[in-house]
């Protein structure tokens, strides 16, 4: 074998690898590359924002319409990325391996556009007072990031398989509130604060995985149905909205988990045989 039939295999084994990846690694690849570029642009001039974020008002007035696409792909920080690509690369290959990949990758879009589409018309209508843009968000500010369709997911997942345990920490959302709380009361320390904060959070995300109980404590963890997940992972988040002015998107979360819902009860319709198996298996 010559030196162009090895390099010929070994290029014919990497791309018989590179088309065996999951949808759910084909969207972590994107998001990560989307974001990064985000990053450097974002750097540079932050006039480049409108090219890839999504600003509600701005959809009204039908201009920058591809951002409704664009948004779920870009992050407003390292931070926002990586929790975002956690939660898809386990919650994402779980609802993948149980409608299956054409399925997924439709729905992931589709619950991507209906969160945003929502969030667009209750920030317009809704969003002009302090309160409202506290819990629906305001027209003018910008919107990125994936958790609208990775909600969407949780929402299949609740219908499909409700009975089903899942795991969530606490540990981040305190530090969050209490990042919020601190910054608007020390600002002049607000950069310190970022990078404790920042640290503390991966500090948590790291402590769950750990073999020691006490150190796993420290994220915070609880272990819940999955029906259960949108009363821990939304409502909470709503109230706190009512007083601080949080940086999430409780429409987006909400609007992709109304969508998740809908298909789930679709497909536990269609298939409903499947689906009672299915739910067997995950007692």
């Amino acid at each position: 074998m010559n030196y162009y039939q090895i390099r010929k295999k070994k290029r014919s084994s990497l791309l018989q690898k590179v088309e065996g990846f999951s949808v759910v690694t084909w969207l972590i690849i994107i998001n990560i590359i989307f974001s990064i570029t985000g990053f450097i642009f974002f750097g540079i001039s932050e006039d480049y924002i409108s090219y890839l974020a999504l600003k509600p008002e701005n959809i009204l007035q039908g201009k920058y319409l591809w951002t409704l696409i664009t948004h779920m792909f870009v992050h407003g920080g390292v931070f926002h990325l990586f929790v975002n690509m956690f939660s898809l690369f386990f919650i994402g290959r779980w609802t993948e391996k149980i409608i299956g990949g054409r399925r997924f990758f439709w729905f992931y879009f589709a619950a991507g556009l209906f969160a945003v589409t929502l969030t667009t018309l209750l920030s317009v209508f809704l969003g002009t007072s302090e309160l409202g843009m506290r819990i629906f968000g305001s027209p003018e500010v910008f919107m990125v990031g994936a958790s609208g369709a990775i909600f969407g997911l949780v929402g299949i997942l609740s219908i499909l398989i409700p009975k089903s345990k899942v795991s969530l920490i606490f540990g981040p959302l305190v530090v969050i509130v209490a990042q919020i709380i601190l910054e608007k009361s020390f600002p002049s320390f607000s950069g310190i604060i970022n990078v404790i904060s920042t640290v503390l959070i991966f500090g948590m995300i790291i402590f769950l995985f750990s073999p020691n109980n006490a150190m796993r404590s420290l994220a915070m963890p609880i272990t819940i149905s999955l029906w259960m997940v949108p009363l821990i992972a939304i409502v909470p988040l709503v109230l706190i909205s009512l007083f601080i002015a949080l940086p999430i998107g409780n429409v987006a979360h909400f609007g992709g988990f109304l969508a998740g819902i809908i298909y789930g009860l679709y497909l536990k319709t269609k298939y409903k045989k499947k689906v009672q198996r299915l739910q067997k298996m995950f007692r």
